[in-house]
């Protein structure tokens, strides 16, 4: 599939901010009476940023963002509409997180769980969009949500280590741990979705696709269907060795680096891990081979 940069930033940006406020969340539940209500707020604040900058990223790819209200509609049968629907109910249960310890108004605990059910509704809905997708197989599997999850969790708890370790000095070591384990745990789940990709059978064989059941079979041309929606839409176009490049970025900025920097200098280890995420969300969209690319191979 040909990835959209958007949907790049969307997905990153809104994990790291769902990640972040989890932790958050369970800074407070765990140590709460250690920290000042100003170190919430920040967090909070930080939250809606990263949030807002991935609502706002995702209209880039939109026909007619005007009408991305429709889209809504659909809750019923979409997780798009879903997702539309979660992500502006979590960043309401953020702003009325913060404003609850802004104003000292108490129930802080009880919003924050509303949020955190939120956060992982929006987790899911995000990764049923493309794991409800029954073609790619790449997609249509468990690890999908899984890994939306675990490195939302990750990026979103090495940024916490970050803020902490300028607001909340105390807590700074303790969530450079947290991030550590996450990071190693998407390492894990990561490494599995990689693998299971990589020993996937195609249901499809170029025979198959085309009706014909001679065994070499080679294309020459697309003829009028040359430079179509099909080929732009459904593959990426770059060559093996840059794929192959992404995922080396991939695992390097987003586990083996962050791995070595969040105990020393966490806010770093965010910067590098956000870039690693992109190069691991460019790669997830990139590995998902649509059956129709075994029929439209080859631009003649």
């Amino acid at each position: 599939m040909r990835p959209a940069f958007s949907v790049l930033f969307l997905t990153t940006l809104i994990g790291a901010g769902q990640g972040l406020f989890i932790t958050l969340f369970f800074c407070e539940l765990l140590a709460g009476a250690t920290l000042g209500s100003g170190f919430f707020v920040g967090g909070a604040v930080l939250v809606l940023v990263f949030s807002s900058l991935g609502g706002i990223s995702s209209v880039f790819h939109l026909g007619h963002p005007e009408r991305a209200w429709r889209a809504m509609t659909m809750w019923r049968t979409s997780w798009l509409a879903r997702e539309g629907i979660a992500l502006p109910a979590f960043m309401a249960a953020v702003f009325a997180y913060g404003l609850a310890h802004w104003l000292n108004l108490g129930h802080t605990l009880a919003i924050g769980t509303v949020g955190v059910v939120l956060a992982i509704v929006l987790f899911v809905c995000t990764g049923m969009i493309y794991g409800a997708i029954k073609v790619l197989k790449e997609w249509a599997h468990p690890l999908t949500i899984v890994n939306f999850i675990v490195l939302g969790c990750a990026s979103g708890t090495t940024l916490a280590a970050a803020y902490a370790s300028f607001t909340g000095p105390v807590l700074a070591g303790s969530l450079a741990q947290a991030a550590l384990s996450l990071t190693v745990l998407g390492v894990l789940t990561r490494a599995a979705s990689l693998w299971r990709n990589a020993t996937l059978r195609p249901v499809s064989t170029l025979q198959t696709a085309i009706g014909i059941r001679h065994p070499r079979i080679v294309q020459k041309s697309q003829g009028a269907m040359g430079g179509s929606y099909n080929t732009r839409e459904f593959f990426h176009g770059k060559s093996p060795a840059f794929v192959r490049g992404v995922l080396l970025t991939m695992l390097l900025g987003a586990f083996v680096l962050p791995l070595l920097l969040v105990l020393s200098l966490p806010l770093l280890a965010f910067i590098v891990q956000y870039l690693g995420l992109l190069a691991e969300r460019w790669y997830f969209f990139a590995e998902a081979q649509h059956p129709q690319n075994l029929y439209y191979q080859t631009v003649g």
